[in-house]
């Protein structure tokens, strides 16, 4: 029997690639769109429609409150940050919010050195955590939810990822912030950002870094996706730029493109109920981790990593390594 992923990812076309130095995007068509109607978090919170905060005066790390006060559901995405109150957090999962009710979210802390307020709330900077943060945080939130406590990441590993990397972007901030590193690369990520354009029946797309396939992000209908493209896009062109020290970024093939929609839609899944509303599931196999977020039989967000070797973080090793080499010798001149 067709999975509802499966009946999703059957409607998909690929189309023309897009490119930018090592960053080639093949969009995603569809004639799918899903009759749900709903908001996005950054729209709920510059209407004031939608208030997150800490649970409490103490707060606590890896939760935040959600109160929605509109009539609408309001989709917050997987990664998205929240800026301000005690500390800077991302979302663990996709969350649909149900209309005029308050929900407690699962996050993790992307700002390491701060734990005081700076704000009564928290707001919206428009920013998504990294392909490869989101993709270790995506296992992490997997093999939480199977041991039956919940949507929870490892707090220490995102903590040590964010470091290396702000470190490798010469990028280090007072508080360890995720922000200071797309602060500090912003005219390279405009760079990359203004070569990518939206195209009719879009609904995502299949991400690539020199040559070799990263992820997809889609979603239930264009309009979606064409509200998040420009920070969607953003957050896998700062991996770009970590990662851009070959000479030549790499054929980027549309045959890989299919091979990996080809083992998405083949992947294990399984579901349980979502956060929010809906039902949450998890894909795995040896080459990829994903979930996705289905809401009365539709698919809200669908968000796939590709895994070396069946570990991801290997993908990432040897160019830390070769990266505390140079650091290494520099202090040694």
């Amino acid at each position: 029997m067709q999975t509802i992923i499966q009946n999703y990812l059957k409607e998909a076309k690929i189309g023309r690639k897009q490119s930018h130095q090592n960053l080639a995007v093949f969009p995603l068509l569809s004639s799918y769109a899903t009759g749900l109607d709903y908001i996005t978090l950054d729209e709920a919170l510059s209407e004031a429609l939608i208030e997150v905060v800490e649970v409490s005066e103490e707060g606590t790390v890896p939760e935040l409150k959600v109160v929605n006060k509109s009539p609408c559901m309001i989709l917050i995405l997987d990664g998205e940050e929240l800026v301000g109150a005690k500390q800077n957090r991302i979302v663990n999962t996709t969350i649909l919010i149900q209309e005029k009710t308050t929900t407690m979210i699962p996050v993790s802390c992307v700002e390491q050195g701060r734990w005081a307020h700076t704000s009564p709330r928290f707001d919206s900077e428009e920013r998504l955590m990294t392909a490869q943060l989101r993709a270790m945080k995506s296992e992490q939130v997997h093999r939480s939810i199977r041991r039956s406590d919940g949507f929870r990441s490892d707090q220490s590993a995102i903590w040590n990822e964010i470091s290396s990397k702000a470190a490798r972007m010469e990028a280090d901030s007072p508080t360890m912030a995720m922000s200071e590193m797309y602060e500090k690369k912003r005219a390279s990520l405009d760079g990359y950002i203004n070569h990518f354009r939206m195209v009719e029946m879009q609904v995502g797309a299949v991400f690539m870094i020199n040559g070799k396939v990263v992820g997809l992000d889609c979603f239930g209908k264009p309009e979606t996706f064409s509200k998040v493209f420009r920070k969607l896009v953003e957050s896998y062109a700062l991996d770009a730029i970590d990662w851009q020290e070959q000479k030549s970024p790499g054929k980027a093939l549309k045959r890989e493109v299919t091979k990996f929609l080809g083992a998405a839609s083949a992947a294990s899944v399984e579901s349980r109920p979502s956060v929010g509303l809906g039902i949450d599931y998890r894909l795995e196999s040896y080459n990829l981790t994903g979930f996705a977020l289905a809401h009365e039989e539709q698919v809200l967000h669908f968000s796939v990593f590709a895994r070396r070797n069946g570990h991801r973080e290997e993908r990432y090793s040897s160019r830390m390594q070769r990266y505390s080499r140079r650091r290494r010798g520099r202090r040694s001149e």
